[in-house]
């Protein structure tokens, strides 16, 4: 896990320069070491986070032993002593040390680059300059847990794991993209291939550009999820009882495999099936205690640690606890903007700083749950909404009534809380059953299962209410859809192609390297990616149980009354924080005067959604939060 930047057709002059002030902004993705590289048609830097072989054998960039290539490489190939053999096999060569870079660098020059990432299991973001044929590469791992942007730059191309890098560029233009703004404002992320500026682009996961001086870029798929749906529709899993047993092998594969490390190596633990199922499997391979690390809130509703501490006791591991407070949130949340360097608002964003900060004192490397949702039906809105739309798509007058709902006072809706009892308590957020139903309300309005999918995803319905300029509605950005066999496989497609890597990857990437610290996510192992898409909706969503293949693999090592609730996620109590301790912050933020003279968003639409959440509407959390993030984003390159 590191920080490259670099540049592809450099002028003669000043490359180096540019380049080293480009990693100095990197710094923290990789404090152990600096290299540069280049002076022939190039220029790669490097900021290493010494993982495997931290002696210098494992300083980069690094030339193949033949002379030809030179890679820059930022993530870990999980699979490279098996990659090692294939290299071995193809031809002799002396190796230098046991990084899995120098495995890497070796394939390509046996199989090229795109045999070298086809043949990788990892996560990645790698530059290679063939030196033979001045040809400069690109490449991104399959589900993009590694960040990589890039610009066209004085006739050639730069490249950085992260915006701010690229942004010391002197030729870089910072004109904001209104497609990418309103893509923002809908989601709350910037997903690939948009960059929040008109000239910066993201690598989309799984797929290489080539760059040759005098032609266009040219970006190509490696690998597609598409062809694992279509591929699991050929071999379904039939035996239930067969499917556990070969998940379960699957994943003590996956983990082993992500355990390797030549420093101390720990896992985030909430008390969800997820990270539960990792640490176990973890705990079961280890010959010591592995360590553990989870965050907890005052508030009973977003906290999870009494769960993880159980967990953590039966499995014998190692545990350190945090408990989130008000200072903590005020510490970090002026640097958020600094942090996540494109706009970025998804709010577990402080809880995931703060326990990589808290990790990062003990180990430096980290083992996550993320993808498990993605990948097994974990999400409530996968029963969910399928549901909800049988439930509304035959009733009349949808629109009429989502305005009426929209105009009940948060008062009367409460009230009927008693009335409605357990019913009402089940379709609440977090007891908030007002708020809850007036961001719903416009669900009503939905014309298919696909937008009201759509909607629930959304924390701007219509950004074009919010922006001054919201420009011409954008193309989708996603890759041609494969054929699904029911709905839910739909809803775990998309959330796998845009979801994951454009907001929970980013947001662990940047919180956990912006300590040093690397993170490694075992459900997105290709087997295990594979496996998944066999599996039918029916070993996934069971009795309206979300996740059942790894509740099941689960219930092997933790008992079932350990972890049967339901979902939480990692939240925040953010309509507390900013009523009250942050509520100065961000009305420093949202001054109408400086969004005047910033002149991107409404003054008077962001006023009137701030009017309502001060009345206590908490539904409107993520639509505020969405300003807040950007305002904090443009105040940091002092728009």
């Amino acid at each position: 896990m590191c920080g490259i930047a670099g540049l592809f057709g450099p002028p003669a002059q000043g490359g180096e320069a540019l380049v080293r002030d480009m990693l100095r902004v990197l710094r923290h993705r990789g404090p152990d070491d600096e290299g540069v590289w280049g002076g022939e048609g190039a220029w790669l830097g490097h900021r290493r986070l010494s993982i495997i072989d931290t002696s210098a054998a494992g300083h980069q960039p690094m030339v193949s032993a033949c002379g030809r290539y030179v890679i820059s490489l930022n993530g870990e190939i999980y699979n490279y002593p098996a990659l090692r053999e294939d290299v071995a096999a193809a031809s002799a060569i002396a190796w230098r040390g046991h990084s899995d870079t120098e495995v890497l660098v070796e394939a390509i020059a046996r199989f090229g680059v795109e045999g070298a990432v086809r043949r990788a299991t990892g996560m990645f973001a790698c530059a290679v300059w063939d030196r033979q044929e001045r040809v400069g590469w690109l490449a991104r791992d399959r589900f993009g847990e590694k960040p990589l942007y890039w610009a066209s730059h004085q006739g050639g191309l730069a490249f950085a794991s992260e915006l701010t890098a690229l942004e010391r560029a002197p030729a870089l233009r910072g004109d904001l993209d209104p497609a990418a703004l309103s893509l923002f404002f809908r989601y709350g992320y910037v997903p690939a291939p948009y960059g929040i500026y008109r000239a910066v682009r993201k690598l989309e996961p799984g797929c290489l550009l080539r760059w040759k001086e005098g032609e266009t870029p040219a970006i190509t798929p490696f690998w597609r999820l598409g062809d694992l749906v279509e591929a699991g529709h050929v071999d379904r899993l039939t035996d239930p009882e067969q499917a556990v047993d070969e998940l379960d092998r699957r994943l003590r594969a996956a983990v082993e495999g992500q355990m390797v490390s030549d420093v101390p190596l720990g896992a985030f633990l909430s008390g969800g099936i997820d990270s539960s199922l990792v640490v176990a499997i973890m705990q079961a391979v280890s010959p010591r205690p592995v360590r553990t690390f989870t965050l907890g809130f005052d508030s009973p509703e977003f906290n999870e640690a009494e769960h993880a501490l159980a967990v953590a006791r039966h499995l014998g591991t190692d545990h350190t606890e945090h408990y989130v407070t008000t200072a903590d949130a005020q510490a970090i949340v002026p640097s958020l903007g600094a942090i996540y360097d494109e706009p970025f608002a998804d709010a577990s964003q402080i809880p995931t700083w703060l326990i990589s900060r808290i990790a990062r004192e003990q180990v430096t490397v980290c083992l996550t749950g993320d993808g498990g949702d993605e990948m097994f039906g974990g999400y409530v809105r996968y029963p969910g909404v399928p549901r909800l739309w049988n439930a509304i798509k035959s009733l009349p007058a949808r629109s009429f009534a989502a305005s009426a709902l929209e105009s009940l006072p948060l008062g009367f809706i409460d009230g009927a809380m008693g009335f409605l009892g357990p019913l009402a308590r089940r379709y609440t957020s977090r007891g908030a059953l007002g708020p809850s139903v007036r961001r719903a309300a416009g669900w009503l309005r939905a014309k298919s299962r696909d937008e009201l999918f759509e909607m629930t995803m959304s924390a701007w319905l219509s950004p074009e209410t919010l922006l001054l300029d919201p420009g011409p509605a954008s193309a989708s950005w996603r890759s041609p859809a494969p054929r699904f066999d029911d709905d839910l496989e739909a809803m775990m497609w998309r959330d796998s192609v845009d979801y994951l890597p454009g907001d929970i990857l980013c947001k662990v990437d940047r919180a956990a390297m912006a300590h040093g610290l690397e993170t490694r996510v075992p459900f997105l192992d290709p087997a295990i990616a594979a496996f998944a898409w066999r599996a039918p909706a029916s070993m996934k969503i069971r009795g309206g149980q979300t996740k059942w293949l790894p509740r099941q693999v689960l219930n092997r090592y933790v008992p079932s009354a350990l972890i049967d609730r339901p979902k939480m996620g990692f939240s925040v109590p953010l309509h507390a924080w900013l009523t009250t301790d942050l509520r100065d912050w961000a009305m420093s933020l949202i001054d109408p005067v400086v969004i005047r003279r910033q002149g991107v968003l409404d003054p008077k639409a962001v006023a009137a959604v701030w009017r309502a959440f001060l009345a206590g509407d908490s539904g409107l959390s993520h639509r505020v939060w969405t300003v807040l993030m950007f305002q904090a984003w443009q105040v940091e390159r002092g728009r």
